[in-house]
């Protein structure tokens, strides 16, 4: 082996690394883990189709509220929230929303979660914007198989819900182990401009787990989210984290985003510094699956000590047993040391 190689053995036994890869999710995350929609064929909404998907006619038309095919939801929901008379209607959208997106269930066959939750330790995060329970669900059936990454639900979640007094977090219908109380569902931040991301207990806390991990990050990865015009409170408080980027000369940011390179690049350079980023069109081309559990160590080695560094991908044809099975190096490597 030559001194300007980083083997797969080596990457291995590598993880010394202990600064977090942070994960970002957004919409095109979760549809790409589930193209063929959830385990009983439900799709996700898109803000195009929302309305129809979600099946929120009936409601619409139960108000009197006018809308048409294709109309955007963000806009919808946000005139029905500026208007004190649709007070009722709003609730029972809210009510309707929650309630398809509590319908869903991840598919069985492995999915881009599995491999995503499975790919990160425990040092690592991921943050969602996502409403739907499929990380939940994946996190869920992998946790025995190794330590997973943190998650933090920044919109709120119907996967998520806490326990105020004892500062837990778990799934709705679950009970506080300190307590025995049931957790309170995570409050759902629905689409307008000023969301006050400091006024729900909850949200707030999922906010301060984001800032402090984007603040100690090597590398930052950006999932399949667009950063919508209602979104620009979220990613300023991402900017204020990640601090000036003249500042970030080491880091790597990955997008990941079927957009175009090139404006993509032009939408999150806040978090770029110089030529330090990739732009991918999909999960299978980032660093994630090619050095699942030690993303940090190869993109060390690769950029930093200008190694050739060996790709270690995790099988994509693989039933759930035998994904969870493939890992099992990289996990004993970790617990040896």
């Amino acid at each position: 082996m030559s001194d300007s190689e980083y083997t797969i053995r080596d990457e291995i036994r590598d993880c010394s690394i202990t600064c977090p890869h942070v994960v970002i999710l957004g919409a095109g995350a979760s549809l790409a883990a589930t193209p063929n929609g959830d385990a009983n064929g439900r799709r996700l909404p898109l803000m195009w189709n929302f309305v129809e998907v979600v099946g929120l006619e009936p409601v619409l038309a139960t108000h009197g509220i006018a809308w048409n095919p294709g109309d955007n939801f963000e806009a919808l929901y946000a005139s029905l929230a500026d208007d004190p008379r649709h007070h009722d209607a709003l609730l029972q959208v809210e009510a309707t929303v929650a309630g398809y997106f509590r319908s869903l269930r991840l598919p069985a066959e492995p999915t881009i979660y599995d491999h995503l939750v499975l790919s990160l330790r425990e040092k690592d995060l991921v943050a969602t914007f996502n409403w739907d329970p499929f990380l939940y669900e994946a996190c869920y059936r992998n946790h025995a198989i190794a330590p997973l990454p943190h998650v933090v639900y920044l919109h709120g979640s119907v996967a998520s819900g806490y326990c105020l007094k004892h500062r837990k977090k778990g799934p709705p219908g679950a009970r506080c182990s300190v307590c025995r109380e049931p957790f309170t569902p995570s409050k759902l931040l629905f689409p307008i401009a000023q969301k006050n991301y400091t006024d729900d207990i909850f949200i707030r806390s999922e906010w301060a787990t984001l800032k402090g991990c984007l603040a100690e990050a090597f590398q930052l990865t950006l999932f399949g989210y667009g950063a919508p015009a209602s979104d620009v409170e979220a990613v300023g408080l991402m900017k204020e984290a990640w601090g000036e980027v003249e500042r970030r000369e080491l880091e790597q940011t990955e997008i990941i985003d079927i957009r175009d390179a090139d404006e993509l690049a032009e939408l999150w350079s806040p978090f770029i510094h110089s030529h330090h980023y990739e732009v991918h069109k999909s999960l299978d081309a980032s660093w994630l699956p090619k050095h699942p559990r030690r993303t940090c160590e190869a993109a060390w080695q690769q950029f930093m000590e200008a190694k050739f560094v060996a790709d270690n991908p995790a099988p994509s044809a693989a039933t759930l047993a035998e994904l969870q099975a493939w890992f099992r190096p990289l996990i004993d490597a970790e617990r040896a040391k």
